[in-house]
């Protein structure tokens, strides 16, 4: 459905009008618009806009939709499912000069923002402000806040503080006419007609265009962390469903398989024991810590744990995290010159176990590097194969294991993705894992976007 050349003619005069040189035509811009960390083909949109407010959006969508013209909307390119791909070409929303913070209320303990600030730009405002507060989600990545509500972003923190769509309270959307919705509000529930915010919250840029979001806050902790080695991953894996069973209040469960802990030691210049790993935070008062920490610790010596490696000032723990976040380019480091092809799956805490035994059966058939590592305080876990770019029978061999991957998570009552969403890369997994209901949807789809112009090609076939 890509657009016909009048079509587009039609709207960049029109845009032109509207924004004048924050529409661009130029090769360069529209080739950082193409892709964003994923390994799949770029594909560039035929221009991108650079909006500053709700109605400069609204007013591209609805020139866009007169047109019948795609819409990409854009945040930092982060996402790893190819979600700002222009596959039908169109016109990339760039959404980062919509970066203000618009409201704080340390009394409630939330914040409203516009859809280009990034979480970290949020929690330095904070800082600056001595609130005591801040946004706990964190996928690892400086990512947009707008661009994290629209795939439902969380990360290593999610087993404490939830998703994006536990942390979302309200938002502010661009329909694919152009009218503009607010969805949802600051009270902390409601049972006030359809959510429309937790419908968009999650639907990737495919039903509205999210421009502002209000988001719940949390009280900066007292924190200590450590890392814990493990013989086998089983034993690791195990400690974390004890430790989760037993009602310890996690603030952050992360696991590294041998193949990754490797990986951050040559790329972060570390020196953990290369063998299956869980690092771990505590939240809470000083006291409740060293109480979650020893509880912890005496379940991790029963499962064969090793003594733990302590993270107790700032400084030391940013350092022990970074590293964890640095896994992504820590996998590609692996091998000169690799691209990434990155899955993650999600199951219930007691497949988790089974889950991952048959992963890593599936990884011993392959030479690609394959680490696996994942925020298993809520049963997620990823895989990154560092792959050689413009190789077809790698990308062949890893799609086939990530397919078998998702297979082995569907089969344990788990989703084909906790974290990174559908995009472009798990179209045919959503179908295995929703069925009958992929067509709801997709009613839901035409019923907001008859022309189909919001980000088409992504979610759903």
């Amino acid at each position: 459905m890509s657009a016909e050349p009048a079509a587009l003619t039609k709207v960049f005069e029109a845009l032109s009008l509207e924004l004048g040189d924050r529409l661009t035509t130029a090769q360069e811009p529209r080739s950082e618009h193409a892709r964003d960390a994923c390994h799949h083909a770029p594909k560039a949109p035929d221009a991108v806009v650079f909006p500053e407010n709700n109605e400069e959006v609204s007013r591209v969508v609805e020139i866009c939709s007169d047109a019948g013209v795609p819409i990409i909307p854009f945040g930092t390119g982060t996402g790893v499912e190819g979600g700002v791909v222009a596959v039908h070409g169109g016109i990339c929303v760039d959404l980062r000069r919509l970066n203000r913070v618009l409201r704080v209320s340390v009394e409630d303990m939330d914040a409203t923002v516009q859809a280009g600030v990034t979480r970290m730009h949020l929690n330095q405002h904070l800082d600056t402000l001595k609130s005591g507060l801040v946004f706990p989600v964190d996928p690892g990545a400086d990512a947009s806040l707008g661009g994290m509500a629209a795939t439902c972003a969380s990360g290593s923190s999610a087993v404490r503080y939830g998703t994006m769509r536990d942390n979302v309270l309200g938002l502010t959307a661009v329909l694919a006419d152009g009218r503009i919705v607010h969805c949802g509000g600051r009270a902390r529930k409601s049972s006030s007609g359809y959510d429309l915010t937790r419908l968009l919250v999650g639907s990737e840029g495919t039903l509205g265009v999210i421009t502002e979001v209000t988001l719940k806050l949390a009280h900066v902790p007292a924190a200590i962390s450590a890392a814990c080695a493990f013989a086998d991953i089983e034993s690791a894996v195990n400690s974390v469903i004890e430790t989760l069973q037993a009602g310890v209040p996690m603030a952050r469960i992360e696991l590294l398989d041998e193949i990754q802990m490797g990986a951050v030691n040559g790329y972060s210049n570390l020196s953990y024991k290369e063998a299956p790993t869980l690092f771990f935070e505590f939240h809470g008062s000083d006291l409740s810590v060293r109480e979650q920490a020893k509880t912890v610790a005496e379940i991790t010596g029963r499962h064969g744990g090793e003594q733990f490696q302590w993270a107790t000032e700032k400084k030391e723990r940013d350092r022990l995290w970074k590293a964890r976040y640095d896994g992504y380019y820590a996998a590609l480091a692996l091998r000169e010159g690799a691209v990434g092809y990155v899955t993650d799956v999600c199951v219930p805490i007691s497949e988790m176990a089974e889950c991952i035994r048959a992963t890593k059966t599936e990884l011993e058939t392959t030479r690609i590097p394959a680490p696996l590592f994942g925020h298993v305080g809520d049963g997620n876990f990823h895989v990154v194969f560092a792959i050689e770019p413009d190789n077809s029978k790698e990308l062949e061999e890893v799609q086939s294991l990530n397919e078998r991957i998702v297979a082995h998570a569907l089969a344990r009552g788990g989703t084909a993705s906790g974290e990174h969403g559908i995009g472009i890369g798990k179209l045919q997994a959503l179908h295995d894992e929703h069925g009958e209901a992929v067509e709801v949807m997709r009613t839901i789809k035409r019923a907001l976007d008859p022309k189909n112009i919001l980000n088409p090609g992504k979610v759903l076939l």
